[in-house]
C-alpha cells in the first residue's frame, strides 16, 4: 500500500490531501476522489482511502479548508463549513483541483472517477454531480440533500448513491422527498438507501462519542456503515464496468 500527503496551491493557498493506492497492482485503475465531513481532513478519511486503496482503487481524500486546517468541536467545524460554502466559487473550484490532480496521476485511467463524501462531504459531492462535472458516480453518506442549483435533464453525467439515517435530525424525511423528486424530474440515475433508526454520522465511529461529548445528535451504527460501504463498493464495480471483481 502506497500513502502519501500530497500538497497543491489553489490561488496561492496551500491545500493538502492524503493519496492511497495498492502499488502491488500493475496499471491504470479507476479512482475515487473522498469529500471530508464538516471536522475536516482527518483520521477518518484517510483510513476510508486506505480502504478503497485496498479494493484495488487509487483514492485521493481531498481538502477543503487548507493544509493543517480543521475543528474538533461544532462550532469550529460549522465556521469552516460555512466560510468554505459562502467563499463564491471555492467549493467547485477546490474539487475540481482534486479532480484534475487525480485524473493526471499515474496509475489512475482518466475519467474514470467517482467521488464519495461524508456529511458535509456528501453534500458537496452531490454539488458536484449537479453542476455536471464529468464524475461517473457519486455516493453520499449521511450528506444534506437541499440545494439551490437547478439543472435540466442530461446535465447531471454520474450516477448517484445516497446512504442517509431514517432517524437523522438534520436530514429530514422532507429532503429525502425533495431529492428524490428533484432526481426523477432531472432525469438522473439514483438510488436512495435509508436505514431505520439510524443518526447523523452513521459511518464514523467516533460519532457516538462526539455526540455525546457536545449533545448533538450524532451516532455510529455498524450495520448500517456496513451495509453503506458494501454497497458503495458493488456500486462502484458497476459503474466501472466490473472492476474490482
Amino acid at each position: 500500500m502506497h500513502t502519501e500527503d500530497i500538497e497543491y496551491t489553489i490561488d496561492g493557498e496551500s491545500f493538502t490531501g492524503y493519496l492511497a493506492y495498492d502499488d502491488s497492482i500493475e496499471g491504470k485503475r479507476p479512482a475515487i476522489l473522498l469529500v471530508h465531513e464538516w471536522w475536516g481532513l482527518n483520521d477518518f478519511t484517510r483510513e476510508e482511502a486506505e480502504r478503497l486503496a485496498a479494493e484495488g482503487y487509487t483514492a485521493f481524500a481531498l481538502d477543503m479548508y487548507g493544509t493543517g486546517v480543521g475543528a474538533d468541536n461544532p462550532t469550529d467545524a460549522a465556521a469552516l463549513m460555512n466560510k468554505t460554502i459562502a467563499t463564491e466559487g471555492a467549493p467547485l473550484k477546490r474539487f475540481q483541483a482534486a479532480l484534475d490532480l487525480i485524473n493526471a496521476h499515474e496509475t489512475v485511467e482518466a475519467g474514470q472517477v467517482a467521488a464519495q463524501g461524508y456529511c458535509f462531504g456528501g453534500a458537496v459531492a452531490l454539488t458536484m454531480a449537479r453542476l455536471g462535472l464529468p464524475l461517473k458516480g457519486v455516493v453520499s453518506f449521511h450528506g444534506a440533500l437541499q440545494t439551490d442549483i437547478k439543472f435540466n435533464p442530461g446535465d447531471v453525467k454520474a450516477q448517484i448513491q445516497v446512504y442517509t439515517g431514517g432517524d437523522d435530525d438534520m436530514i429530514p424525511a422532507q429532503d429525502v422527498a425533495n431529492f428524490v423528486q428533484e432526481m426523477q424530474n432531472g432525469g438522473v440515475r439514483f438510488d436512495v438507501i435509508s436505514y431505520p433508526g439510524a443518526k447523523h454520522g452513521f459511518t464514523n465511529p467516533a460519532a457516538t462519542g462526539r455526540g455525546e461529548k457536545f449533545g448533538i445528535p450524532l451516532a455510529y451504527n455498524e450495520d448500517a456503515a456496513n451495509d453503506a460501504y458494501e454497497g458503495a463498493i458493488a456500486f462502484y464495480s458497476k459503474i466501472f464496468g466490473g472492476f474490482g471483481e
